[in-house]
């Protein structure tokens, strides 16, 4: 608490590392809370084996995880390794202003620290689906990208094969349809898993123009073998009822952490995204930016992550050079 940082990154995914490399490589001295074990356990990474659609992933089994590990640890040796602070295994719970301006941030382990900009990037999470109250059955599916999330990310994986799309709402059937129309699929399905459907006219005009099957049951059971990375389908109601397929995705919206942010007064739209400005990311909050999948109006992608977290961290080095201009102007 005797020391103040100029700039602390909250959040270690793929936002929150590229906002920490571009702050220290501007030469100002940075903070990073990557987040305690159990804000990484709820974290989307945990979702994400690979990464096929940014160059240069392709090599890595985790591509979030691995290569923001081998970035910091490049900071951590480097020439600037006095302006980078790592606070491993450590997230932020609570976040207030004090009365001179500073951010006072309470970790996960109570220690607090004072800083004069914060840019927060503390993400997303998926919705899951559930068997009888659990997500468990879906994570060695979801790791081994038979059971996907995002259609840039990973639709290209449904080519040539029966998909099944996890889904109550309008938005599940888009999904469908998209992946219908792109890669031309023997078959699609919708299951609700026992939720009440909300297809407004649009959708139900999809459904019946791509004769797309609609299972309105309760998930009973995943068929298939994770260990393979062998989906077959679905089976409801004690088995009678199968919704065959080769891959899957969920469409249950997102969980937005968006906690920090709300707790300082920060702006966010109606889906709980944080509101920033398009360019620096700034919000209604002075000297609090907001990027990556936290930030409002933005593709939930880590290419774009990187750009607004550049963004941010750029508009934060603009005001310390700024404020150093002004204080060698004055002494003349």
């Amino acid at each position: 608490m005797n020391k103040v940082y100029p700039i602390a990154v909250i959040g270690g995914g793929a936002a929150g590392t590229m906002a920490t490399i571009r702050s220290v490589l501007n030469n100002d001295e940075t903070i990073l809370f990557p987040g305690s074990p159990k804000n990484k356990k709820r974290s989307r990474a945990l979702w994400v084996s690979k990464v096929e659609n940014m160059p240069g992933h392709l090599g890595y089994k985790k591509g979030i995880e691995e290569p923001n590990r081998e970035s910091l640890e490049w900071l951590e040796k480097g020439n600037f390794s006095d302006k980078f602070h790592w606070m491993k295994n450590k997230g932020i719970d609570s976040i207030i202003k004090t009365k001179e301006g500073l951010f006072e941030l309470t970790d996960n382990k109570g220690e607090k620290y004072l800083c004069h900009f914060v840019i927060l990037a503390t993400g997303v999470m998926d919705v899951q689906p559930k068997i009888n109250g659990e997500i468990s059955d879906f994570f060695p599916y979801a790791n081994l990208q038979t059971i996907d999330y995002c259609l840039r990310c990973d639709g290209h994986h449904v080519l040539g094969k029966e998909l099944a799309v996890i889904g109550h709402t309008s938005e599940a059937v888009w999904v469908g349809a998209i992946l219908h129309e792109r890669y031309h699929l023997p078959n699609v399905s919708i299951l609700t898993n026992g939720e009440k459907s909300q297809f407004d006219e649009q959708a139900n005009k999809l459904i019946e123009a791509y004769h797309f099957d609609v299972f309105y049951d309760k998930i009973e059971q995943i068929i298939g073998d994770p260990k393979e990375g062998v989906l077959e389908g679905f089976s409801m109601c004690c088995g009678e009822l199968v919704a065959r397929c080769e891959m899957a995705f969920v469409s249950l919206g997102m969980i937005v952490y968006n906690e920090l942010a709300v707790s300082l007064g920060a702006k966010t739209d109606e889906r709980g995204f944080v509101i920033g400005d398009h360019k620096t990311g700034l919000t209604n909050i002075d000297n609090l930016y907001v990027c990556g999948d936290l930030k409002a109006n933005t593709k939930k992608q880590i290419y774009t992550g990187w750009d607004n977290a550049v963004d941010a961290a750029d508009a934060i080095n603009r005001i310390i050079r700024s404020q150093r201009r002004e204080k060698v102007f004055s002494s003349y």
